[in-house]
């Protein structure tokens, strides 16, 4: 047998021997995926809005069926899909609540002091590494990267503040990781009206009125009204949702409250939008500004800089 051919034997033998101990090690290291996972992730609305924690639906359906994060997860979906992927995996649905943004900022453009003309792109990103746009370190900057985040039209400016609408939100959460300031919260809606602290500014009293017209000043009001629910850390009174049920009497609370800081977030109440309109329309005939967004207010601004120019 000639050299050539000899080499040739051996390399075909190889060739079996490796394709031999592929074929082993296939089966033997073969990872067998749930097929409940593939069931699951068509439960799901497929939104991959990372409202859940995990990167897309796909990785939540894993983590469901691996028992890491719960059945109730998807806030998109919703109990509708809860009870599917309950149904699925044959387990029982905790009852839970829908998750939805509020902001805990309550001060329009006119109650904000300090503020100058920011000169940079008009975004609460730069705004907010510039830090000199207004005094309040903690509240809106009300340039609305929220509003460009939100991919369900859920959101819009008004007076300098994002106002949601809970009909089309989904609670996505890609509001909250939109702002760079952080007042931005997904709570459980436990009815279809949530109180809130309009407010995040933790410093004293003094410093907060030399800032904002309408900001906390850590007075202890509401939780001496309702110690179950409130309390104040770090000079700025919170809400505990956890122990909110939603049938609170909270109307002393609000009443005792000198900044007007308790505000209740969710579902307008009937044609809202039209009031709103009726308003400005109002404010206009009497020659009074209509409320506008801080953004707004910005390329206004920039628009006559240019006529003049």
């Amino acid at each position: 047998m000639s050299t050539i051919m000899l080499a040739a034997v051996v390399l075909f033998g190889l060739t079996l021997a490796f394709a031999g101990l592929l074929g082993i090690a296939k089966e033997k290291l073969r990872v067998v995926e749930d097929p409940r996972i593939d069931q699951v992730q068509e439960a799901l609305p497929a939104a991959n809005c990372g409202g859940c924690g995990y990167p897309g639906c796909r990785e939540f359906a894993k983590a469901v069926v691996e028992e890491k994060a719960p059945c109730t997860g998807c806030p998109v979906g919703g109990p509708a899909t809860a009870e599917a992927i309950a149904k699925i995996l044959g387990v029982e649905v905790v009852k839970t609540y829908p998750y939805r943004p509020v902001i805990h900022c309550g001060a329009p453009a006119s109650e904000r002091y300090g503020q100058v003309q920011y000169e940079g792109v008009s975004s609460c990103a730069e705004a907010h590494v510039v830090g000199v746009t207004q005094a309040c370190t903690y509240g809106c900057l009300g340039y609305g990267d929220c509003v460009a985040a939100c991919e369900y039209d859920a959101m819009y400016m008004r007076d300098g503040l994002p106002v949601i609408k809970y009909d089309k939100c989904t609670g996505c959460g890609c509001c909250v990781r939109a702002c760079p300031r952080n007042i931005i919260e997904q709570i459980p809606f436990k009815q279809t009206e949530m109180l809130v602290v309009a407010c995040s500014n933790k410093e004293p009293a003094k410093e907060v009125k030399k800032v904002c017209g309408v900001g906390c000043v850590g007075c202890s009001a509401c939780a001496r009204v309702l110690a179950d629910v409130f309390g104040v850390q770090d000079n700025l009174a919170y809400l505990d949702y956890d122990k909110y049920e939603g049938d609170e009497d909270f109307e002393a609370a609000i009443k005792k409250c000198p900044a007007d800081v308790l505000i209740y977030f969710g579902q307008p109440k009937p044609h809202y939008e039209e009031q709103l309109a009726a308003e400005d329309r109002k404010r206009a005939e009497e020659g009074k500004p209509v409320p506008l967004s801080v953004a707004q207010q910005s390329a206004d601004a920039d628009a006559a800089k240019k006529e003049s120019a």
